[in-house]
This record gives structure tokens, sequence and C-alpha cells, in this order.
């Protein structure tokens, strides 16, 4: 099984600049997006692949966010946003946001997840934190009801140093905050797996750079999307890595995972 995932920045615009070619050519069983942009009736015709089943939540705000999933293999359910799975909590306005999908094929769940960033201003970066701190126990029930999981999507935070490449300047800066990478370490502490960092520890790899600076010619960037797997998900992974950002779909570039699990 294998499975993409990317920040687009834009369904129309990474349509435009061949992405959905190159998703044709290079295939994968599912495909997650993130930021798509888009209402449904906006979708461009190449973003409709043959051959896959397709989901799309996008934002009630035009022109913002918005999830998408394709998949192979039709789905046994698919659950639009969050607050019909966790109906104790208030989730409208993330999901008014367009901020969350999930495939369920077995007992295992696919999730395409574009969580909110914090860079603009303090009221959204404290607005961030209160989505990390519901999401945690929320993704912890759902395995704890018997659910293997993998996530899928831009996380807006580097985990680690090697995360990004001037981890220095940026230790006040969101994505990397002190509290960020702590709730991380705890997603992980509780039985999760960062795929990418499990099989490679040690190797420096970006999926997102800054339009400044010529970051990504200079390969200045943050690992700032992953798929964070349940245990025994993560243990079946046979590779993972990053596209060549050279070849520019969006400010991000789509990432991958390969996994040994039956049924795809």
């Amino acid at each position: 099984m294998k499975i993409v995932s990317c920040n687009i920045n834009g369904i129309r615009s990474a349509a435009s600049k061949g992405f959905f070619d190159w998703f044709a050519e290079n295939g994968a069983d599912i495909l997650c997006l993130q930021e798509i942009k888009a209402q449904t009736h906006q979708i461009p015709k190449a973003a409709h692949l043959a051959g896959y089943e397709t989901f799309f939540l996008p934002a009630e705000r035009p022109g913002y966010a918005g999830v998408a999933l394709y998949s192979r293999r039709s789905p046994d359910t698919i659950w639009h946003g969050i607050q019909q799975l966790d109906p104790n909590q208030d989730w409208q306005t993330f999901d008014a946001e367009g901020r969350y999908l999930q495939a369920d094929f077995g007992s295992l769940s696919v999730i395409s997840v574009y969580f909110p960033s914090g860079s603009s201003t303090h009221a959204r970066q404290a607005r961030k934190m209160v989505f990390l701190e519901r999401f945690l126990p929320f993704i912890q029930r759902l395995h704890q009801q018997g659910r293997e999981l993998i996530i899928c999507g831009d996380i807006n935070i580097a985990h680690q140093r090697i995360d990004l490449k001037n981890w220095r300047g940026n230790q006040k800066n969101s994505g990397f905050l002190p509290e960020e990478r702590a709730w991380f370490g705890r997603l992980l502490d509780s039985g999760f797996v960062d795929v990418f960092r499990h099989l490679y520890p040690q190797r420096e790899a970006y999926s997102w750079w800054s339009n400044r600076g010529q970051a990504r010619a200079k390969d200045v960037g943050w690992r700032i999307d992953y798929h964070l797997c349940t245990r025994a998900i993560a243990a079946a992974a046979t590779g993972a890595g990053m596209h060549d950002r050279h070849q520019r779909f969006s400010d991000h570039t789509p990432i991958w995972a390969t996994f040994d699990y039956p049924g795809f």
C-alpha cells in the first residue's frame, strides 16, 4: 500500500502546474490533499482521476483551507469532519474550515488532516493550541476503540532540530515552539509513530519552504508534513520520502510512504 500526501496550496493552482499528471504517472493507493482552497464545484477536471473514489471537505470560507482524499479502494465509511466522531467536544468551527477527512477500511482509518497555522497572529497561535489539545485525546480514543490509524497531512510543526534547517533562529516562531514540540512528543508517547523519522533517524529532508530568500533553491526548509501511524501500522512501513523539491507544485512537496499491508 502506497499513500501520498501533499499540501497543494490550491487545487486549481496545483492542477495547472501538472500535479495530477505527475500523480497519474507515479500512482498510489491513496492520495491525501490539504489546503485545496476550492469549493466542490470549483474542482478542476484534471483533479478528477479515473480509478479513484474522491472525497472533498471544502472550507465554508471561499479560497481557504479544505482537504481531500482519493482512494482506489472504496472505503467502508467516510467521515467529513470530527464533530460526528467526537460529539462531546466542540469541533464545529474547525470542521467549517475543512480540516479533517477520515476513510475507514475495515479496522484501518486513513486521515487527511490540515492543522491550523499560528504564524499570522497571537490569536491564531492560541487557536492552534486549542486544536492540538483537543485533537490528541480524540485520536487516542479512536485508537483505544480498536482502530489502526494513518494520519496524513500538514501538521504545521517541526518536531526535532533535524526537522528544520535554521532551528536556532526559529525557537520563538510558530511551528517550532517548545509547547508545540512537547505536544508532538506526547502524541508519539501515546502510541503513534512518525514513519519517516522511524525509518530514517538521521536523514535531513524537508517538505515546506518559505517563498522568501530563495529558501527552496537553497533547501532551507521545514519538515511539517507527516505520516503518523499507530505502532502496528508503522511496523509494516517499508519506505517513506519526499518528492524532488525542484519540481514545484506548491510551497510544499508531496510526501509518500509504503506499507506491507494486506487488502490494498
